[in-house]
C-alpha cells in the first residue's frame, strides 16, 4: 500500500470514528432528554434516534449522490453515513427493547413497538429522499 493509499484509508477511518463519536453522543443526549427530562419511556428514545437517523442518512445520501446538489468526497460521506448515522441509530437497542417486552409477557406491545419503529423509520427515510430529491431539483442561484 502506497503512502497516498494509507493517507486515504486513515482519512476514512478518522471520518467514521469521529462521526460515530458525535452520533453516539447525540443518541445518549437524546435518550437523556426523552427519558430524564421529558419522563417518557426509553422505548421512545430508541424509536426517536432510529427514525431521525433514517431520515438523515437518506436525505444526505440523496443530496450527495452523483447527480445531487452537494459534492462530498468519500470521507465526508462516511463521516455522515457510516459514522454519525451509525453511531446515532441503534438496531441492537431496538432488538433488546423488543425482547425485554417479550420476556415480560407483553407480546402486543413488543409487536406494536417493533412494527412501528420499522415502519416509521422506512417512512422517515422515504421522506428524507423526497425532500432531498426536491432540493436537488431547485435551480442554482448565484
Amino acid at each position: 500500500m502506497s503512502g497516498n493509499d494509507r493517507q486515504t484509508a486513515l482519512r476514512l477511518y478518522l471520518a467514521v470514528g469521529c462521526g460515530a463519536a458525535i452520533g453516539s453522543l447525540a443518541r445518549f443526549l437524546s435518550g437523556y432528554v426523552i427519558v430524564s427530562l421529558l419522563g417518557l419511556s426509553a422505548l421512545y428514545a430508541t424509536a426517536f434516534v432510529n427514525v431521525v437517523g433514517s431520515w438523515v442518512i437518506m436525505f444526505f445520501a440523496t443530496l450527495t449522490r452523483p447527480d445531487g446538489r452537494l459534492m462530498v468526497g468519500p470521507a465526508g460521506r462516511q463521516f455522515v453515513t457510516g459514522g454519525f448515522c451509525g453511531g446515532l441509530t441503534t438496531f441492537s437497542a431496538m432488538s433488546l427493547d423488543t425482547f425485554i417486552l417479550l420476556f415480560e409477557g407483553d407480546l402486543g406491545l413488543a409487536t406494536t413497538y417493533l412494527v412501528s419503529v420499522v415502519v416509521l423509520s422506512l417512512a422517515s427515510a422515504w421522506l428524507g429522499y423526497l425532500v432531498a430529491a426536491r432540493f436537488n431539483r431547485l435551480p442554482i442561484t448565484r
